[in-house]
């Protein structure tokens, strides 16, 4: 169970910083306007602000809103607003949520499936690394 958890880990990481720049770009939203959008169930809206912050960064259609979202606010800590988002490239898909909390960025994986995958799962990890630096944009 130790070498999944690490694999899982290292896919996470792998995608937290692949998406470092598109959490600076939604970070660029008011968040007071972004939590409307959540809690007002306005989806269309999210997609068109992801998809913004997508475009100069990835190929198209590699990375888009999941169609679900939500919001945590408390007086006593930074608000913080989760997207659910989908990655598709080079026979890799993954679904997950990325949280943003303040500066911090983190991602939670939900489901991935790899087009004939390797019996190995490390090599399965260095083909999400590949297929996310393949999906990047030259020069982002």
């Amino acid at each position: 169970m130790q070498v999944r958890d690490d694999h899982a880990l290292r896919r996470e990481r792998a995608l937290t910083e692949a998406l470092r720049e598109v959490a600076d770009e939604l970070r660029l939203i008011d968040v007071a306007d972004l939590v409307a959008f959540v809690r007002f169930e306005r989806y269309a809206n999210i997609a068109d602000l992801v998809n913004s912050s997508v475009e100069l960064l990835f190929k198209p259609g590699t990375l888009r809103f999941g169609a679900a979202a939500q919001v945590e606010i408390d007086w006593r800590a930074a608000p913080a607003v989760m997207l659910d988002l989908e990655f598709r490239h080079m026979g890799v898909t993954v679904l997950f949520n990325l949280e943003l909390r303040g500066d911090e960025t983190a991602v939670d994986i939900h489901y991935i499936a790899f087009a004939a995958p390797d019996p190995s799962p490390e090599a399965n990890t260095r083909r999400l690394v590949a297929a996310l630096g393949d999906a990047r944009l030259a020069g982002s």
